[in-house]
């Protein structure tokens, strides 16, 4: 599936590089799936997403032959089983989240000991980055093992964490509060996010650093195409995973009650993202609602675009909202929305607020409410001079400051005081 966090990452990586850094990238659980050069090819993936599972589950197989963990190392395997790695649910792994928590302690001891093996082969890092708080059981063997200094990026953790079961949940939360003391820096996407983990995670606000997201503009830079004006269309657009979480139905109910109203003219609904196994029957149920409401005709569907593709989506697109339904800690579709010069319709909650604020690229609408959206989303689309004007304060905001340039900037920033400290 595709990752929001990992295109962060990889964009994050090939920005410090280009800025002439020595940064390395490393995989784990399964290979990458991106719309961008991945940044980590040739490098191994750690903690086998098989093995770590096996791991898990069977105390023989912890104490098993390097050559059959090998066997479950080959990319190959990998691959088929990353086809259903949406289909993991929180409910289903508390056991295994808390184990790796434990780091040393966990069922996934031998995976680390191996990591910190490699790690010794290659040239001392000043910085490790851990790539969100679930891997902070980590941290304690790699500042021991290799004298380094530890940051932990933050990416919406906790929606994770909350929907583990109650056996779990609790256990989890003290877990990864404990192992918290291990980092020596957390990176928030968003002021309302590391506010929120702070608090959760008993973590001083000296210990947060704020650096926004940032895209490659690579592609947006031409102006929006005239794709529905040159069918006399307007079109209202999503572009994330098609799943219940982020609001898609949500959003088809609001489309189906602005097609009823008539008011908004010949208007379509565009919908765009990452489609898998486990979204298919979603997606499915949706097509079903959309045809008893006579709405499916006005509707286009757009799984598993590529780069070029989906940033030619999204200038199609009159209107823009993902009506997320958990507090998003950032929303890295928004600003590539507004890349693209689209205005955006979000909800009053989570990041959202924070973000239309930053960069004028958008209204708010009241979270989970169908008619609230569905009349702000109206309101755009009756008034296009207003409309084009946070299209261009959006386009202009995310080409001004949430560029990953920017962004790896920010984050080198956040470091350097660490790591001259240390040295």
């Amino acid at each position: 599936m595709f990752c929001g966090n990992c295109f962060r990452d990889n964009a994050l990586v090939a920005q410090l590089r280009n800025l002439g850094h020595r940064s390395t990238m490393l995989p784990m659980y399964l290979p990458l799936t991106l719309d961008e050069n991945d940044q980590s090819t040739g490098e191994p993936i750690f903690f086998s997403g098989i093995n770590v599972y096996l791991a898990q589950k069977s105390a023989m197989f912890r104490n098993a032959p390097k050559w059959l963990r090998r066997i479950f190392e080959s990319q190959k395997l990998l691959n088929f089983a990353g086809q259903f790695a949406a289909k993991t649910s929180p409910r289903e792994v508390g056991e295994l989240l808390i184990s790796m928590l434990r780091g040393e302690d966990g069922n996934q001891a031998r995976e680390l000991d191996e990591l910190v093996t490699w790690l010794k082969t290659q040239e001392k890092p000043d910085v490790v980055c851990l790539s969100n708080a679930l891997l902070l059981g980590l941290a304690r063997r790699l500042k021991s093992e290799l004298g380094t200094t530890v940051v932990c990026t933050l990416q919406g953790e906790d929606s994770f964490l909350d929907a583990l079961p109650e056996s779990h949940r609790e256990l989890a939360w003290k877990t990864i509060s404990e192992r918290a003391h291990d980092a020596d820096l957390f990176i928030a996407p968003s002021n309302y996010f590391a506010d929120l983990m702070g608090r959760r995670l008993k973590i001083p606000p000296e210990k947060i650093k704020v650096v926004h997201n940032g895209i490659e503009l690579d592609g947006y830079t031409e102006t929006r195409n005239a794709y529905h004006r040159k069918r006399n269309e307007i079109a209202v657009g999503y572009f994330a995973r098609m799943c219940k979480e982020k609001g898609l139905e949500t959003l088809v109910e609001a489309f189906i009650l602005l097609k009823r109203n008539g008011r908004a003219g010949n208007l379509k609904l565009r919908i765009g993202g990452s489609c898998g196994p486990a979204d298919e029957p979603f997606v499915k149920s949706l097509r079903q609602r959309l045809a008893a409401a006579n709405c499916l005709g006005e509707v286009e569907f757009f799984p598993n675009l590529d780069r070029d593709e989906k940033i030619d989506f999204l200038k199609s697109l009159t209107v823009f909202s993902v009506p997320a339904l958990y507090g998003e800690a950032f929303g890295l579709y928004l600003i590539e929305a507004m890349a693209a010069g689209v205005p955006v319709v979000q909800p009053r909650t989570a990041a959202f607020p924070e973000l239309i604020e930053s960069t004028g690229g958008g209204i708010l609408c009241e979270a989970g409410n169908v008619e609230s959206l569905a009349n702000e989303i109206e309101r755009l689309l009756l008034q296009p001079q207003k409309s084009r004007a946070l299209g261009e304060s959006g386009r202009k905001s995310v080409f001004e400051k949430f560029t990953a340039e920017r962004m790896a900037q920010s984050f080198l920033q956040a470091c350097s005081g660490l790591v001259n400290r240390k040295s």
